[in-house]
């Protein structure tokens, strides 16, 4: 509850739709109290007999009842609409709040997420919003004001009588309580479940290629139809409670009813209650025992709508642990010095990756990250990006410590060019031209070009306006690394880093890029990790990483005097191209 109270706040700027709402559902409220009693009005007369004089008077309570019918239909769309249109309105906002939010969080966050959990929800889960803002609370209100409005009418008809009508009240309240408790672990599981089954969906769809090539058709369709099982059945477990609770409560309701008839008979016989007041009791029970019934409805909506707000709060209640200093300033004028002083590092507690990285660059000096993999090369880039922040140490640009400079700036002067290159389904423009948003095309030409793609681009079809597909998939590897290589040129950062960014790539175009790059170096600060040692022989600063350490420095020659591990690798990387 406490999660929807805060998330209700946020509806509070919808509150011109929410009192229209509300006004339109009293006015239907007032106008379903005021029918029966007309009706029955209508009943008594016919019941005294109906002569020409009192034609008229039937006439003009039949002309009052079809303009309260009419008025009901008024009062309900207004109802509906305004509470509907403020509803979705909010889980709109939710949605972008949350999205928003997602693009704040360290990377740390999403280690043990999934895309498709995540999906759902900013997609399923703020859904249960519009149930809440649009349907159980409205009805909540208008159910609390009929149940009070028909039981002050009941008591002004026969106080004995109306007391008689409120028997099964208590135990339809304690049978709430006890199906609420029973139903929201239930509701909790089915989304949770939910959530895995649009993670596994999405990561089977993103994968069909491998599934396919090794022909894990069979054994995937098992592994979705268990998480899809078990999505039904968590979904069964709270219909199977809703079933037992929703005929309990009608079947106390009609208990309900059926004292009424037995006493208000007697009473009608013994004349101590007039035919047209038990007509009208009769008719006010359907309106008394509506909004009891209608509880169960409202119970199990009402659960699943907390279960959603658990899911979705854990999300806007998630602090970020990568933040702006509260005295951040800009980084501006970047020239491109990079120094590591002392970092030490770890994902987890007690398990190091990082320890004692301490090196220098200055503007335009190109350093590359060799070694083995998994020893913490791309994190020393990551650092320097600020996407995580040191246990210890500090990791500065021009001398200024970037945990003191706003994330902004600080990610504005890197432009990064990783191992794994994502392109958005758009065009080639437009994956190039993200990096610069106000580029003109002919910027965008001069960056591919500048890393060797401009001649693949312009024997497509449709130039630089073809559609690349998702994740890139319509362009080969190295095509994609070219674009992603354009990218980075075309946004003029003062620090480029290079995450093999020739790993997918033949000898042909590894030349190209090396080109490229080297066109680049001496104007720009580039960190560079490679595997291809041919890559990065001319870089000015070596660094070998072994274990989380610097095990070697120096440039190529240095190290290949020192015969340690840097040599071994060209000594490998050399008989390799030979036996090729």
């Amino acid at each position: 509850m406490k999660s929807i109270w805060k998330l209700t706040k946020e509806a509070t700027r919808y509150k011109g739709y929410y009192v229209g709402a509300i006004l339109a559902m009293l006015a239907l409220t007032a106008v379903n109290l005021i029918a029966p009693k007309v009706l029955s009005r209508a009943t008594g007369m016919i019941g005294e007999g109906v002569d020409e004089s009192k034609l008229n008077g039937l006439f003009i309570t039949a002309a009052i009842l079809l303009g309260l019918y009419l008025a009901r239909v008024l009062f309900r769309f207004l109802n509906n609409y305004l509470a509907h249109k403020a509803a979705w309105e909010l889980v709109g906002d939710l949605r972008q709040r949350i999205y928003e939010k997602m693009q704040i969080l360290d990377l740390g966050f999403f280690h043990d997420k999934q895309t498709g959990d995540l999906m759902s929800r900013v997609v399923n889960d703020t859904r249960e919003f519009e149930l809440l803002y649009a349907h159980i609370i409205p009805d909540l209100i208008s159910h609390l004001i009929t149940f009070v409005g028909v039981l002050v009418i009941l008591l002004l008809i026969n106080w004995k009588l109306a007391l008689i009508t409120c028997a099964p009240i208590p135990l339809i309240l304690v049978s709430g309580i006890i199906f609420a408790k029973i139903i929201r672990p239930y509701f909790r599981a089915q989304q949770k479940v939910m959530g895995e089954l649009n993670a596994k969906l999405q990561d089977n769809l993103s994968g069909m290629h491998e599934i396919q090539a090794f022909g894990q058709q069979e054994a995937e369709a098992a592994s979705m139809s268990e998480v899809n099982s078990r999505q039904v059945s968590a979904m069964l477990k709270a219909l199977r409670a809703s079933a037992i609770f929703h005929p309990t409560v009608e079947f106390l309701s009609s208990f309900g009813t059926v004292l009424v008839i037995v006493f208000g008979g007697v009473l009608a016989v013994t004349m101590k209650l007039s035919i047209e007041d038990v007509v009208s009791f009769v008719l006010y029970l359907s309106l008394f025992y509506g909004p009891v019934t209608g509880l169960a409805q409202l119970m199990e909506n009402l659960q699943s709508a907390l279960a959603g707000a658990e899911r979705v709060s854990l999300i806007l209640d998630t602090p970020s642990k990568i933040v702006d200093a509260d005295d951040a300033k800009e980084l501006t004028d970047v020239k491109g010095a990079i120094s590591f002083e002392n970092v030490e590092f770890s994902y987890e507690n007690d398990v190091p990756v990082l320890n004692g990285i301490d090196f220098e660059c200055k503007p335009g000096m190109m350093v590359a990250l060799v070694g083995p993999t998994g020893v913490g090369k791309t994190t020393i880039t990551q650092l320097l990006s600020r996407f995580y922040d040191p246990q210890k140490g500090c990791v500065k640009i021009d001398g200024q410590d970037i945990s003191k400079v706003t994330l902004d700036s600080l990610r504005h002067q890197i432009s990064p060019v990783l191992q794994d290159t994502f392109l958005f389904n758009a065009t080639i423009a437009d994956n190039i031209g993200y990096a610069a948003p106000s580029a003109s095309r002919e910027e965008i030409v001069e960056a591919a070009k500048a890393a060797h793609i401009d001649e693949d681009i312009e024997k497509m079809p449709e130039g630089y306006d073809t559609m690349v597909g998702e994740r890139g998939l319509r362009l080969s590897g190295g095509q994609k690394q070219r674009v992603a290589i354009a990218r980075a040129i075309l946004r003029k950062s003062p620090i480029i880093v290079l995450d093999e960014a020739t790993a997918s790539v033949d000898v042909e175009t590894e030349a190209q890029i090396q080109g490229a790059i080297n066109a680049i170096a001496g104007t720009r600060t580039i960190v560079a990790i490679a595997h291809r040692l041919s890559t990065i022989q001319k870089a000015d600063l070596i660094l070998v990483v072994e274990d989380g350490v610097i095990s070697e420095r120096g440039n190529h020659e240095e190290l290949m005097q020192k015969k340690g591990y840097y040599y071994q690798m060209q000594q490998k990387a050399m008989k390799q191209t030979m036996a090729e």
